[in-house]
């Protein structure tokens, strides 16, 4: 079976995208996540050193020291490209190193889930970026955009069953991408599918006089389209656990000021494609709120992702290369008692990412009580 690094490089010395690998974006770069969003490639040496030995045909067109400068520059690009895409909701894009949760579709209140009843909550999820930055933190000087739109259907059934003295609930989210991404290395793609579908069989939430708190346990599973050939693949090539624990702390007796963290981590198969598995996330969103006239919500949220294991060894980049993401901005939400319906818009800015891109990430929410 032909490796991973032949088809790449054959890829980029036979078409004019130099070959998406799989990620969301770019092998490396983004995969919306959010991720959410990818994970870059390794530095150019560390590829290029197996590829040449692979490659040798390729290589021995490039006769002098710039020839192989340029060619150097190109692969990190497009690997850095590749990886960025994100993910929404486990939709990612082909790329090899992104996890499947994307951060921010939480905010204020995040840990705490409404009393029993069947709930509709629909997520637009918009994600734009045009920053690339690499393991160090530092921006590449190239020319990268992308922008993503998903809405992500969740369906959540809170019961009269109560365990632990908690009420226990059962979700399924069901996502619907449409990716576009451009860059200076010639890729210019488009695409428009269903996303990884996310199972969350059993969840448990406490409501006390000052607090909410709240368990689950999800897997994603691999029924999104996947291409490592397309840069814009809406599947990410397998399949993911992820367990989830928040809680929200209200400052008064009347519940108007609070505080929430949700905490979620994300452990992966193997690919089915490559044979990586990617490493351990850990994300968590925070939110910090004011109740106005008992149908108002502003404030203020945020979120951090860390990769905490390394990838498996692919050959391809620096399996200890962890990539990480912050980011804060405001939020305002509002309940509509005629029509039985949630609102809430945020917008928030990310800052100090690693290994991946980093831009902004705009949710429109959606929630709908049956």
């Amino acid at each position: 079976m032909q490796g991973a690094e032949e088809r790449r490089l054959r890829r980029m010395s036979n078409t004019p995208q130099g070959g998406a690998i799989e990620g969301n974006a770019a092998d490396d770069a983004l995969m919306v996540d959010q991720g959410g969003l990818p994970r870059l490639t390794n530095r150019a040496d560390s590829y290029i050193a197996p590829a040449q030995q692979r490659n040798s045909i390729i290589w021995s067109l490039l006769s002098n020291k710039e020839e192989i400068r340029v060619m150097r520059k190109l692969i990190v690009v497009m690997f850095y490209t590749f990886g960025l895409v994100g993910v929404l909701f486990g939709t990612a894009f082909a790329d090899e190193t992104v996890c499947h949760y994307v951060n921010g579709v939480e905010g204020i209140k995040a840990a705490t889930l409404p009393p029993p009843g069947f709930y509709y909550r629909l997520y637009n999820v918009f994600y734009n970026a045009d920053k690339l930055m690499d393991p160090d933190g530092d921006e590449i000087p190239e020319d990268f955009e992308v922008s993503v739109y998903a809405m992500v259907n969740r369906f959540v059934w809170v019961t009269n069953k109560t365990i632990l003295g908690a009420n226990y609930f059962m979700d399924v989210v069901i996502p619907l991408i449409n990716t576009d991404i451009k860059t200076g290395a010639g890729i210019d793609d488009s695409k428009f599918g269903v996303g990884d579908v996310n199972i969350e069989p059993f969840g448990l939430s406490w409501h006390g006089p000052r607090y909410d708190a709240s368990f689950g346990l999800s897997v994603y599973i691999p029924t999104g389209e996947y291409d490592q050939t397309d840069p814009a693949s809406p599947g990410r090539d397998m399949w993911t656990g992820m367990l989830t624990l928040g809680g929200t702390y209200y400052f008064d007796a009347g519940k108007t000021w609070s505080a929430s963290i949700l905490a979620r981590y994300e452990t992966h198969s193997e690919k089915d494609e490559t044979d990586v598995t990617l490493g351990d996330d850990f994300h968590f969103e925070w939110g910090i709120g004011k109740t106005l006239a008992k149908i108002w919500d502003v404030g203020v949220t945020g979120y951090c992702h860390w990769q905490v294991t390394d990838d498996s060894d692919s050959g391809l980049w620096n399996k200890s290369d962890h990539d990480r993401v912050y980011a804060v901005g405001p939020e305002v939400s509002v309940f509509l008692p005629p029509a039985k319906l949630f609102a809430s818009l945020r917008s928030q800015w990310e800052f100090g990412a690693q290994a991946r891109s980093e831009g902004n990430v705009t949710t429109l929410t959606l929630t709908k009580i049956f």
